[in-house]
C-alpha cells in the first residue's frame, strides 16, 4: 500500500515513505519520498512522478541521478514527465529524477556520508542496500524495497559518462534477457554494451529480481547536452509506444554497434591530454587516439589503440591524473 505520513506535506505535495501504484487513483501524481535523516536528524526526502492511465498496461518505473554529477540523465528524466503530462496512458509511469541527493548538492558523482567511518562512495554499488547497515546501505534500502521494486515491471535507469568523459548515445543490456535488448535498441542508440552487470548495480539488482532492466549514458557527467537529452527523451518514448503505454508508431529502427567487450586506455602520467579521434570513430590497431602535454606544453606521451574498434569515450577535460580515463574502445560483434 501507498503510506502517507500523516499531516504532513512539503509546498503543498503528500509525504510518503511507501508507494503502491495499485492503489493510486488513474491520472498524475507527485510526490515527495521520505528516504532517510540525514546526520542532523532532518528527512531528505526524493521527488516521485506517477503517472497512471486509466488502462491496464506495463509499470515502468525511470530512475536519474543514481550519481550526483550526472545532469543529462536528471533532464532527460524531467523532460519525460513534462511529455508525460496530459497524455491519456496505459499501465503506470514511475519517474525518480534525483536519486542521490548528498551528491547532487556537492555536486559529485559519489554518496556523502557524514559517517566517520565511512569513505564516500559509488551508490550504484550498494543496491538493494541493508536496513541494518552503513549509512549508504540504510539510504537505499526504503529506495528499493519501499518505492522502487513494487513499482516496475521494466525499469530504464539514466546516467552519463564520468565527469571529465563523454559518451554517445549508449546502452547497456544484458543480452540474456529478450526484453532487455529490445528497450536497449528500441532506444536507437550509437551503440550497446551486451552487459552481465557486476554486483550492487542497480540494473543488475533489477534484472535478478525479475525486472528487465537497461541503463542509459546520455553523453558527459556534469555538462548539459540539449540534443543528446531531447533524443534520449525520444528513445525512451520509443518504449513507451512499444509496449502500449502512449499511442503512436515506434520509430524507425537504426542498427546500432553492438558488441561485448570495451578496451579502456587510461593515462600514464598526470598531465593535460588532447584527443586525436572522434567519438563513434572507427580506430585501426596503433591509431593515434590522444596526445599528452607537461606543464609547460611539452609532449609527453602519445597514446595509440592497443586494437581496432569504436571510440565510445574520450576526455573532454584536458587536465587529467595518472590513471584516469583517456579512451574507451567498444569492440562490435563480427
Amino acid at each position: 500500500m501507498t503510506t502517507y505520513i500523516e499531516n504532513n506535506k512539503i509546498d503543498g505535495l503528500n509525504v510518503i515513505s511507501a508507494l503502491d501504484v495499485t492503489t493510486l487513483e488513474a491520472g498524475q501524481h507527485k510526490f515527495w519520498f521520505r528516504i532517510a535523516t540525514d546526520a542532523l536528524s532532518q528527512h531528505q526526502h526524493l521527488p516521485v512522478w506517477v503517472f497512471k492511465g486509466s488502462k491496464l498496461g506495463k509499470n515502468i518505473v525511470v530512475t536519474a541521478g543514481v550519481h550526483g554529477d550526472e545532469y543529462n540523465g536528471v533532464l532527460t528524466a524531467q523532460q519525460i514527465a513534462r511529455e508525460l503530462k496530459g497524455k491519456d496512458i496505459a499501465g503506470c509511469v514511475t519517474i525518480v529524477p534525483t536519486v542521490n541527493l548528498t551528491g547532487m548538492k556537492h555536486h559529485t558523482r559519489d554518496f556523502v556520508s557524514s559517517d566517520p567511518d565511512v569513505s564516500n562512495g559509488n551508490l550504484n554499488r550498494f543496491f538493494p542496500g541493508d536496513a541494518t547497515g552503513n549509512d549508504v546501505q540504510r539510504y537505499i534500502y526504503p529506495l528499493w524495497h519501499h518505492l522502487l521494486q513494487p513499482n516496475a515491471e521494466l525499469a530504464i535507469d539514466l546516467h552519463t559518462q564520468t565527469s571529465g568523459t563523454v559518451y554517445p548515445l549508449y546502452t547497456f543490456a544484458d543480452f540474456r534477457i529478450d526484453d532487455a535488448v529490445q528497450m536497449a535498441r528500441l532506444m536507437n542508440p550509437d551503440a550497446i554494451l551486451n552487459d552481465p552487470g557486476d554486483p550492487g548495480i542497480l540494473e543488475t539488482v533489477w534484472n535478478e529480481n525479475g525486472i528487465p532492466s537497461i541503463t542509459v549514458e546520455v553523453g558527459m557527467g556534469r555538462y548539459t547536452d540539449i540534443e543528446l537529452v531531447k533524443r534520449t527523451t525520444r528513445g525512451v518514448m520509443n518504449i513507451f509506444k512499444y509496449h502500449g503505454i502512449i499511442e503512436g508508431d515506434t520509430m524507425t529502427f537504426v542498427p546500432a554497434v553492438e558488441g561485448e567487450k570495451v578496451t579502456s586506455i587510461r593515462a600514464e602520467q598526470g598531465g593535460f591530454i588532447l584527443p586525436q579521434a572522434e567519438l563513434m570513430q572507427f580506430v585501426e590497431e596503433g591509431q593515434l587516439l590522444a596526445i599528452q602535454y607537461d606543464s609547460f606544453g611539452e609532449e609527453v606521451h602519445q597514446y595509440r589503440a592497443p586494437e581496432s574498434g569504436i571510440l565510445l569515450s574520450h576526455n573532454v577535460e584536458s587536465m587529467r591524473a595518472a590513471g584516469s580515463l583517456v579512451a574507451r574502445i567498444i569492440h562490435p560483434y563480427s
